[in-house]
């Protein structure tokens, strides 16, 4: 297996353990001093995890020692850690797919010719109570980056 399949194996081991725990992201993220969304994807393999931060979880969760050194492993990012057809994934792509010229469009339009950084970047997950159905809210948050012309 390689270090990609470890760390995310680690990180399905993650989900095993912690819904029989009964231990939430947010008790973890708080465990780690992080936010909610960046813990999640760190344990699920996507952020880069410090030997504190995995023996934290890993006392949480207990967790044997295999997975921990597993999440220690470079983060895994891009396709390899997606699963298209998840549904919550493919409905965001879909999104991106309806809107996402009309936010280059008005990015452009509010900054000039650049890009919104995923890199210098946080994304709030927040529930909405309606009358109609709660609703989800994810608010993007990045940097935003001009090409440079040369």
């Amino acid at each position: 297996m390689s270090d990609r399949d470890d760390r995310l194996e680690a990180g399905r081991e993650i989900v095993r353990a912690k819904e029989a725990a009964g231990v939430s992201w947010a008790k973890l993220a708080e465990a780690l001093d992080r936010s909610l969304v960046w813990t999640t994807s760190a344990l699920l393999g996507q952020q880069p995890l410090d030997a504190t931060q995995a023996t934290t979880v890993a006392k949480l969760l207990d967790l044997d020692e295999e997975t921990v050194e597993a999440l220690l492993l470079p983060p895994v990012r891009g396709d390899a850690a997606m699963d298209p057809t998840e549904p919550v994934t493919y409905r965001l792509q879909e999104a991106l797919q309806v809107y996402g010229t009309s936010l280059h469009e008005l990015i452009r339009e509010e900054f000039g010719d650049g890009i919104m950084s995923a890199i210098d970047f946080t994304l709030d997950f927040e529930r909405v109570e309606d009358p109609k159905g709660d609703r989800v809210k994810l608010t993007f948050n990045g940097k935003f980056l001009p090409y440079k012309v040369w």
